[in-house]
């Protein structure tokens, strides 16, 4: 046992040692400090779509702006959550314009979930601002420095493989 206050430096190194396929620390913060940038350009575009939705709610018009129309139970599913807690939900989404409630013109038993133009207008200005701040950020790297970008997120997100898109949208990413 160690006094208070002393590390075992062999733990640690253990820990924080190489991932044992190369990648080492110096990558890793790298990334990390990417993934921070990335995220917080992504937080940044949400501001003012959190001032009238909360998280779950933008999630929800993220999935149907860019996938239409939904049944009720699958973006109860998509988004984790039990149908009847959904169904609560959605009618205050309703009763906010975000969405309607259509019957599903093919069995006419489930209830569609469809976005009405304010949310695809909101869905709209959030993914707009991000782009924007995105390509602000690239445009003050060089040629190079763009092409290295461009080429290592690529490659990261092929090594990252398939992905639970679904989760992406809780920052509101389209699927």
């Amino acid at each position: 046992m160690l006094p208070v206050g002393q590390q075992d430096h062999a733990v640690e190194d253990d820990v924080e040692g190489d991932a044992g396929d190369g990648a080492g620390d110096e990558v890793v913060e790298a990334v990390l400090a990417g993934s921070r940038a990335v995220v917080g350009i992504s937080v940044r575009s949400l501001a003012d779509a959190m001032e009238s939705l909360t998280l779950q709610q933008y999630r929800v018009l993220v999935l149907i702006c860019s996938r239409g129309p939904l049944r009720s139970g699958a973006l109860a599913a998509a988004i984790g959550v039990h149908p009847s807690t959904f169904t609560r939900a959605v009618d205050r989404l309703v009763a906010a314009g975000w969405v309607t409630r259509e019957d599903n013109p093919d069995t006419r038993r489930e209830v569609m979930v469809a976005p009405t133009e304010r949310a695809r207008v909101l869905v709209g200005q959030v993914l707009d601002r991000r782009r924007a701040e995105f390509e602000a950020v690239l445009a003050r790297l060089g040629e190079d420095d763009r092409a290295s970008v461009r080429e290592g997120f690529s490659r990261f997100a092929q090594a990252a493989g398939d992905v639970d898109l679904t989760d992406a949208t809780a920052l509101g990413y389209e699927s």
